[in-house]
C-alpha cells in the first residue's frame, strides 16, 4: 500500500505536477490542502481528481486549527511542503504575503505535524518525514562560474528568497532541537504545463499568441537553470520514499540558458507550430526595465541526488520547451480562463518610482 502523503500547495504548478505524480505513477493517498489563492487551481488535478487515492480541503498554512483537523482526520505518513508565495516580482511588490505565508505559514505547518508525529507510534515515528520544498533563490547569485550545491552559504537577495531561506532555517531548527524527521530540496526554476502566466516562459506564450510586446528584463543576459516540472515531481518521489533524514538534496536539470535565448527559442517554436501571418514572432521582443536586485545567474549541482538516489532528468531542455509550447497551443481554453481572473500580464516588480 501506498504511503498516505500531506501535500500543501497541491493546486499549484509544482503541487499539481507532484499531486499527479505521487497518485497515478506511484500509488500513493494525497491529501491536497491549498487555500486557492490566485495561483491555485483545480483544473490542474483534472486527471487524478476522481481517483480514489485523491483527497481536496481548502485550508490556509497559516490556520493552525484547520492544519489540525486535517492531520487527525488524514492521519499521514508524511508532508510535502510546496505552499509558498513563489513570484520575485509579486515579492517586490508587495513582501508582507511572503512573510506571512513562506515564514510564519511553515512554522505553522511545522507545528501541527510535530504535534501529529509526537502521537504516532514508535514504528509510524521512524517512517514518518516532512519533506520541504524550496528553491535555489535562497542562495543568492552566482557569477560566470560554478554551481550551487547542498554546502553552499544563503544569501537571499529578493524578499521571496528571504522568505524561503527562513522557511528552510524553521525546517532545520525543528529537525535539530525537537527530532521531526525533516528532508529538504531546492530546485532551479521549473517550467511546462499548467503554469501560472506570471512566470517568464507561459507569459511569453501567450503574449506571443495574442500578438503583445514580449517583455525581458534588461538585456536579457542572466542566466537561470531550467527544469521541467514533471522531472522534479519524478525527483521528489523519489526523496520522498528514499531520501536521509535531515539530508538536503538540490534538483536541477544543468540546462543553464540566457532569458533571451529562451525567449528567442519560444519564438522560433511558435514561428514552426503557430505561425503568425504579421510576421515572425521574434519581432515582438521588447527589453524593458530591469528589475531590482535581478541576481545575474543560478545553477544547480544536481550529483549528491543522482549519486544516492539515482535520479535523472528525462527531458532535455529542447524537447521539455516544445512539449511545454504544445501545450499551450493545444489548452488555450485554460489559459484564457486564468486570465479572466486578477492577473492579466501586467508587469510585476517595479521598485516605486521606476517606470517601463
Amino acid at each position: 500500500m501506498g504511503m498516505r502523503v500531506l501535500v500543501t500547495g497541491g493546486a499549484g504548478f509544482i503541487g499539481s505536477a507532484l499531486v499527479r505524480h505521487l497518485v497515478a505513477e506511484r500509488g500513493h493517498i494525497v491529501l491536497n490542502l491549498d487555500a486557492l489563492t490566485y495561483a491555485g487551481n483545480l483544473e490542474s488535478l483534472a486527471p487524478v481528481a476522481a481517483m480514489p487515492g485523491y483527497r481536496f480541503i481548502q485550508a490556509d498554512v497559516r490556520d493552525g486549527a484547520a492544519l489540525a483537523r486535517a492531520f487527525a482526520e488524514f492521519d499521514p505518513d508524511a508532508v510535502m511542503h510546496l505552499a509558498a508565495e513563489s513570484h520575485v516580482d509579486r515579492s517586490i511588490d508587495g513582501p508582507v504575503p511572503f512573510i506571512t505565508t513562506n515564514v510564519v505559514g511553515t512554522g505553522t505547518l511545522l507545528e501541527a505535524a510535530r504535534d501529529h508525529w509526537s502521537g504516532l507510534t514508535a514504528e509510524r515515528q521512524g517512517r514518518f518525514r516532512f519533506h520541504h520544498i524550496s528553491t535555489d533563490e535562497v542562495f543568492g547569485m552566482l557569477g560566470d562560474q560554478g554551481r550551487f550545491d547542498e554546502t553552499s552559504p544563503y544569501r537571499p537577495s529578493s524578499p521571496y528568497a528571504a522568505s524561503k531561506a527562513a522557511a528552510d532555517h524553521l525546517v532545520r531548527a525543528w529537525r535539530h532541537t525537537y527530532g521531526l524527521p525533516t528532508i529538504i530540496t531546492n530546485t532551479c526554476n521549473n517550467y511546462g504545463p499548467y503554469q501560472f502566466p506570471e512566470k517568464l516562459i507561459p507569459l511569453s506564450i501567450i503574449n506571443a499568441l495574442q500578438g503583445r510586446d514580449i517583455g525581458v528584463y534588461g538585456q536579457g543576459r542572466n542566466v537561470r537553470d531550467w527544469l521541467y516540472v514533471e522531472d522534479h515531481a519524478r525527483a521528489l518521489a523519489l526523496v520522498l520514499e528514499r531520501g536521509r533524514i535531515g539530508e538536503t538534496y538540490n534538483i536541477g536539470a544543468e540546462a543553464e540558458q540566457s532569458n533571451i535565448a529562451v525567449v528567442e527559442r519560444l519564438c522560433d517554436l511558435l514561428d514552426e507550430m503557430a505561425p503568425d501571418p504579421a510576421g515572425p514572432h521574434r519581432r515582438l521582443i521588447t527589453f524593458v526595465v530591469d528589475r531590482p536586485g535581478h541576481d545575474w545567474r543560478y545553477a544547480i549541482d544536481a550529483a549528491k541526488i543522482r549519486r544516492e538516489l539515482g535520479w535523472v532528468p528525462q527531458e532535455s531542455f529542447e524537447r521539455g520547451l516544445a512539449k511545454t509550447v504544445r501545450w499551450y497551443l493545444d489548452h488555450r481554453d485554460w489559459w484564457r480562463r486564468v486570465q479572466d481572473g486578477s492577473y492579466r500580464g501586467q508587469r510585476l516588480g517595479l521598485a516605486p518610482g521606476q517606470r517601463l
